[in-house]
């Protein structure tokens, strides 16, 4: 499976409605704390749009509603991994993406058999407080070793300016949040982006 190289993470299917028509291939749709009635609306809205636009659409934690709404990729973070009901995703034909952040938690995802590695933060990032200190380049040449084949998603902190660095040490894939949402032309950095990113980008990048 191949992942594209630029994977946008967004908290509404609003920044969906507004980002996936200028060339986004792959989006995550991250919503925490809503009540299920709201994420399940969410979700539906963000999968039409996807559809219509030939992006690739990840729903983050909520692999029930997922299941439920047919979608076909969900990311889990290892504490909803340790309760997350693998057998019921696989037999929905959902591929699976998983966050790491450590040795442990890189054997746990592994042994979990996804169908991609997520690895964080590469950088300082804003986006959340982190028990874990900035991983650095070197980290994603050693996750790609030990990963083999499956895509490895760098994710914290990163920019356009930042994406050269990961790709040439090992990542298949950079996930940007803030980047872009807390950008003052979100729009503008999305082209950006997708620009910085196309001589990684293959024909078969949907997976």
């Amino acid at each position: 499976m191949t992942l594209d190289p630029f994977y946008l993470i967004v908290d509404s299917a609003r920044w969906i409605e507004r980002l996936v028509p200028l060339g986004v291939r792959l989006v995550q749709l991250r919503i925490k704390d809503r009540p299920d009635i709201e994420l399940r609306a969410e979700i539906r809205h963000a999968l039409a749009l996807c559809a219509a636009h030939q992006c690739q659409l990840v729903v983050n934690d909520y692999w029930r509603l997922a299941i439920e709404e047919g979608c076909d990729f969900v990311h889990l973070g290892q504490e909803d991994l340790a309760t997350a009901d693998l057998g019921a995703i696989r037999e929905a034909g959902l591929k699976l993406g998983l966050s790491t952040h450590d040795d442990t938690e890189l054997q746990t995802a592994l042994a979990a058999s996804p169908d991609y590695i997520a690895l964080g933060p590469v950088y300082a990032t804003i986006l959340k407080q982190m028990k874990w200190a900035p991983q650095g380049l070197k980290r994603l040449i050693d996750w790609k070793s030990r990963v083999g084949d499956l895509p490895l998603v760098a994710i914290g902190g990163l920019n356009v300016d930042l994406v050269e660095g990961v790709f040439a040490h090992g990542a298949d894939s950079a996930a940007v949040v803030t980047d872009i949402i807390r950008n003052d032309k979100p729009e503008l950095r999305t082209l950006q982006w997708i620009a910085a990113t196309e001589k990684w980008r293959g024909p078969a990048a949907l997976g």
